[in-house]
């Protein structure tokens, strides 16, 4: 099933319709225009960080929009932030997002987390890991080859069969101004994905995403009305709808202390879900700052050395990035080094 309209919507921060991403904005147009695919704004997703940020319900009429909209064949979220969770009342309280329920695709990432828990509590499958603006509009002279492939493979085909390493990784870029136009981003060699413990092969349906946003679900102090909200929708699943899934964790930019990560994981362990999945994929961390305490952490938090964890995917605020598909049947080799989707004939 090849794309040809895209919908961007800006459900978490609005910071594309904002004069200093202007530049990005023009590539990433060009970029979906050279493909061939019409691009369509939905009303509210251009108005500003402050119009957005005030107007969740608008945000949520954006979604709905163009999930119903029969000419709109992927959603494609502006840019993460951190405050969707906001959506929650205009999407549940008259089972407004169910009654939308289609099977368009949907692509984004970060806070972008908590929407596809939306989406998979009504039974919608969707797509993790790129953004409009971190990814179509890269500033460098093309998108990043390997983030291109599985952008690419998604509009062409509809879906993602398999996932590999990235031969390398980025560092982040510390400027996004109009000078930095057609400048490449930092490089250096890497070697794949990393077994931690477990057995190397393991299968499930994928579900997860940003730990910063998790850690949210049950932690009042970022906004303290983000957990009463998400139990108030029952938005983080039960344990028996995570029996046999793969839980998929990346931290944020904001390169989260260990001891921050330790309690995500704490809360997390506390639900039951280590109990029931099947294993654990791990994104690389931006910078690749903490990775080795974070690793550490993980060991010994769980403290089950039976269940598989996957560490150094390429996948979340790291770059490259991959597109990593929830809700279909999944099967991680580590000797293979790939990840594999049973995608529909």
């Amino acid at each position: 099933m090849k794309l040809k309209n895209i919908a961007i919507v800006s459900l978490s921060a609005g910071t594309i319709g904002e004069d200093f991403v202007s530049h990005e904005l023009a590539i990433g147009k060009k970029r979906l225009a050279d493909y061939g695919l019409n691009l369509k704004f939905m009303p509210h997703a251009l108005k500003g960080i402050d119009y957005v940020k005030n107007h969740p319900e608008k945000r949520a009429e954006d979604l709905l929009s163009a999930l119903k909209d029969p000419e709109v064949d992927m959603i494609l979220c502006a840019i993460g932030g951190e405050d969707t969770y906001r959506l929650l009342p205009y999407l549940f309280e008259n089972e407004e997002l169910k009654k939308a329920a289609c099977d368009k695709r949907f692509l984004g990432f970060s806070d972008t987390t908590i929407n596809h828990f939306m989406l998979h509590k009504i039974g919608m499958k969707s797509f993790y890991g790129q953004s409009f603006l971190a990814d179509v509009c890269e500033l460098d002279k093309e998108m990043l080859p390997y983030t291109r492939k599985y952008f690419e493979e998604l509009i062409q085909t509809g879906t993602i069969q398999e996932i590999a390493p990235s031969d390398i990784w980025y560092e982040e870029r510390t400027s996004f101004a109009v000078e930095d136009l057609g400048t490449p981003h930092p490089s250096h060699a890497d070697d794949g994905f990393h077994l931690l413990q477990g057995k190397c092969t393991f299968s499930g349906k994928i579900l997860g995403g940003c730990l910063d946003s998790l850690h949210d679900f049950f932690n009042g102090e970022r906004f303290a009305d983000m957990p009463v909200l998400c139990e108030k929708y029952k938005l983080f699943p039960s344990k028996e709808d995570w029996k046999n899934k793969i839980l998929l964790l990346e931290t944020s930019e904001e390169k989260m202390s260990p001891e921050k990560y330790e309690r995500a994981l704490r809360y997390l362990k506390e639900t039951g879900i280590f109990e029931v999945i099947n294993g654990i994929l791990v994104g690389k961390p931006m910078d690749r700052i903490y990775e080795k305490e974070y690793n550490e952490l993980l060991i010994r938090v769980i403290n089950d050395p039976t269940l598989p964890i996957v560490t150094n995917i390429n996948i979340g605020h790291a770059l490259p990035r991959c597109i990593i598909p929830f809700g279909v049947d999944a099967t991680v080799d580590v000797a293979a080094q790939k990840i594999t989707f049973k995608t529909e004939a």
